[in-house]
């Protein structure tokens, strides 16, 4: 049985592949969970609506990505920390804490978003990525004081 796939699936094709599988693993896997569709003229009528669909939709989020993108480089996020003499934390700044800092600035960012290779544990200035979406990342500048 001939199939367009939907999403790529493992083992089996790319998103919008022509694939010949097998009867039942059409009918018993990939159709119900919509991950392809029949290989018919109305099967790639359907799979080109959806495509368009996706791509429109993809691309309005790009555009609000960006926006968010250049919201967020503009953005400095002051850190108040208990440091020692010598510029070394008590503790560290972590993306849960950047995060937090960005929403008390009215800007919503999870913490896993957060591209830190590792904690911040000295005073300084900082400037830390934020993915948004897929290939759109934003910086943050991040300076880290003393109390």
């Amino acid at each position: 049985m001939e199939v367009i796939l939907l999403d790529n699936v493992e083992g089996v094709g790319k998103r919008g592949d022509q694939v010949k599988v097998q009867r039942g693993y059409a009918r018993n896997y990939l159709l119900p969970r919509s991950l392809a569709l029949e290989a018919t003229s109305s099967g790639a009528r359907q799979f080109q609506e959806k495509e368009r669909v996706r791509v429109a939709q993809e691309s309005k989020a790009r555009v609000e990505a960006e926006k968010r993108a250049t919201h967020l480089n503009k953005l400095t996020i002051h850190m108040k920390v208990q440091a020692g003499d010598d510029g070394k934390l008590f503790g560290s700044v972590t993306s849960g804490d950047i995060a937090e800092a960005i929403a008390a600035e009215g800007h919503t960012v999870d913490k896993r978003d957060i591209l830190l290779e590792e904690p911040l544990k000295e005073l300084g200035v900082y400037h830390v990525r934020i993915k948004i979406f897929k290939e759109v990342e934003g910086k943050v500048r991040v300076l880290v004081t003393k109390v």
